[in-house]
């Protein structure tokens, strides 16, 4: 059998996508146990290093944990299979960057910081091993459909839709008020 360069590639990129597969998987299926008992803590917030302090914020609503454990799983999903992988990754990457700024900012195991930056840095192997399939996305997605318009249609328009914001603020400021 003969593998052209084409398959080669194809064969890194699943394997990518399976190590961060793998992952995500794990790290969501965690969150329903990972971060029981940590709000059950007996110092002050003065007290708590930030590790502490984010598990406890995490620990605090089980919910809200399983709903991040949720979207690893998802994410991971989406990377999985070839005709979502892309979609996947940006997923994926949106909660990987944040796991990595709070990693870095609370203070969290150092190991924890590198396994987050790794899957961070495979994801985006696989983002650049599909960048023209990227590039005529975003080509399709930025292209402008701009025609040009008579000025006093456009001011009218512009009226419209700030008369529109303001009484959107207002009715936020009484939905909102109290």
């Amino acid at each position: 059998m003969n593998l052209n360069k084409k398959d080669q590639l194809e064969i890194i990129e699943n394997a990518i996508s399976w190590i961060v597969v793998f992952a995500m998987l794990i790290y969501g299926l965690a969150k329903v146990i990972q971060f029981d008992g940590a709000a059950q803590l007996d110092k002050t917030v003065s007290e708590l290093t930030g590790m502490e302090l984010m598990w406890a914020f995490y620990g605090y609503s089980k919910p809200f944990a399983i709903t991040l454990g949720i979207f690893e799983v998802i994410g991971g999903l989406l990377i999985f299979f070839k005709r979502t992988r892309l979609i996947g990754c940006l997923f994926t990457s949106t909660i990987l960057v944040n796991v990595i700024l709070q990693d870095i900012y609370f203070g969290v195991n150092f190991g924890a910081l590198k396994a987050a930056i790794f899957y961070q840095v495979l994801i985006l192997l696989v983002l650049w091993m599909n960048r023209q399939t990227l590039i005529r996305s975003l080509k399709i997605l930025l292209a402008s459909k701009f025609t040009r318009e008579p000025r006093k249609k456009f001011l009218v328009k512009i009226l419209i839709a700030f008369g529109l914001f303001v009484g959107l603020r207002i009715l936020k400021y009484y939905f909102t008020a109290g």
